[in-house]
């Protein structure tokens, strides 16, 4: 739990055993409900010791892991984790309804508008919409982050796939991750991203897979990513040196559409890069030490512990480290859900309004998406309801908790436990079992255990 002092400045993380000590003494008394903050009524931050905690951070396309720890010569114990959900293709559609609702109105007999034209000019570093919403929900969780802990330092992975590992033909110079263990991961991961972990012949997940090249390296065919892809061992020993063409002759669909998929571009991998180069530009205005490393050394450091692949884990194994000792057992999903709309009408399919929101957004001095507690005594709804209040004029509202959507709750059980701040928040179990990937025997062969 995230502990302040009386002055409001950020102590060290507690146990949520001694949280509960100090609330239940007087000690103590909660600033925030999720994520759980609280401040100390008889401590400044002169009379503690702080030592201080470090922030990873694994970016994602619709989830970014982030994770609190103490490091301590190499060794790292995850003290909090947070799963952060990005709301960046409901942006890209508004965007898209929006450039349709005025592409309609160039088209209408509407009184006369001169053209328009070289006035929506695009600065240096300019990011879509969907994709500088990622760096900027990420920043403001770190910014958070930095008010509730004594944050020294942060690990981001800068590139997911450094696309200069990617390429073949010709040894790296400079690379030294390239030389010994780290060898070949860059293009191992990039391969079980594109081929979902799955064996590209039968389909079959959960067990070992290998690198398997499409033309036979016997027959010509090369180590470039477009003529590899992942084949389980029963698959990979039955193709053996024979051609794609004649293996496949009898699944003409399969066949067609291994041969398109190994063709894709490295498109995808480059706009996760700009994204992250964009992160770690807005991270370093922090003022804070921000410490680099790619996808390739945070799967690395994760298959030496033993760690299970999550966005969580992977923000925790970020960077140089020799070992992690713990890691939470429980992650606060985060989901960005926006903070509404400024729209006060519904319309139907033609565009006609058929119904009118009221002009006030706060009702009986709630507002939808405050996080709630209703105590409903009797009734249908008897019991008591935490989640996200959905307002209505009447004063029946409805909650939404982790059980499902509770409906026509009256204003006067509902009890306030925190604003609505543009997310929705969930906690899951952190995923205990063991992955364990091998390098081949012989050759770039991959061994995904428990993919």
């Amino acid at each position: 739990m995230f502990v302040l002092d009386k002055h409001g400045r950020p102590l060290d993380p507690c146990h949520p055993a001694r949280a509960r000590r100090l609330l239940a003494a007087g000690r103590a008394v909660v600033i925030r409900h999720t994520p759980f903050v609280i401040r100390l009524k008889d401590r400044t931050r002169a009379e503690s010791t702080v030592q201080g905690v470090a922030v990873g951070v694994d970016p994602g396309s619709r989830h970014t892991g982030i994770a609190v720890f103490t490091e301590h010569g190499g060794r790292r114990a995850g003290k909090y984790s947070l799963r952060l959900g990005h709301r960046g293709p409901a942006i890209r559609d508004k965007l898209a309804t929006r450039a349709a609702y005025r592409r309609g109105r160039r088209s209408r007999n509407l009184r006369y508008r001169a053209p328009r034209f070289l006035n929506r000019t695009k600065s240096t570093g300019w990011l879509a919409p969907s994709l500088r919403h990622r760096v900027e929900t990420t920043m403001s969780w770190v910014g958070r982050l930095t008010r509730w802990a004594p944050v020294r330092a942060v690990h981001v992975e800068r590139v997911c796939f450094d696309t200069h590992a990617l390429s073949a033909g010709r040894p790296l110079e400079g690379a030294e991750y390239q030389r010994g263990a780290l060898a070949g991961y860059e293009v191992r991961e990039y391969l079980l991203v594109k081929w979902g972990r799955i064996c590209a012949y039968c389909g079959a997940s959960g067990v070992p897979l290998n690198l398997d090249h499409i033309h036979p390296r016997s027959r010509g065919g090369s180590d470039r990513l477009s003529n590899l892809t992942l084949a389980c061992i029963a698959c990979n020993q039955a193709k053996n040196t024979t051609p794609i063409g004649e293996f496949l002759k009898t699944k003409p669909a399969l066949l067609a559409r291994i041969l398109a998929k190994a063709k894709t571009s490295l498109r995808d991998a480059a706009a996760v890069n700009a994204t992250r180069w964009a992160l770690w530009r807005a991270l370093e205005t922090t003022g804070l030490p921000v410490h680099a490393a790619s996808g390739g050394r945070t799967k690395w450091n994760r298959s030496r512990t033993g760690a299970p692949k999550s966005h969580t884990l992977d923000a925790l194994h970020v960077g140089d480290l020799e070992t992690v000792t713990t890691w939470p057992s429980m992650v606060l999903i985060a989901r960005a859900t926006g903070r509404g709309v400024y729209c006060r009408t519904r319309t139907d399919r033609y565009g006609f309004p058929r119904l009118r929101l009221p002009r006030t957004k706060r009702v009986k001095g709630f507002a939808t998406g405050d996080l709630v507690r209703a105590a409903v005594p009797s009734g249908r709804n008897t019991g008591t309801h935490i989640g996200r209040v959905a307002v209505r004029s009447t004063g029946s509202f409805n909650i939404t908790t982790r059980h499902g959507t509770v409906q026509g709750i009256g204003h006067r059980h509902v009890r306030l436990l925190q604003r609505a701040d543009g997310y929705g928040y969930t906690a899951e179990p952190e995923a205990r079992h063991r992955a364990t990937f091998l390098i081949g025997s012989e050759g770039p062969g991959l061994h995904a255990e428990g993919s």
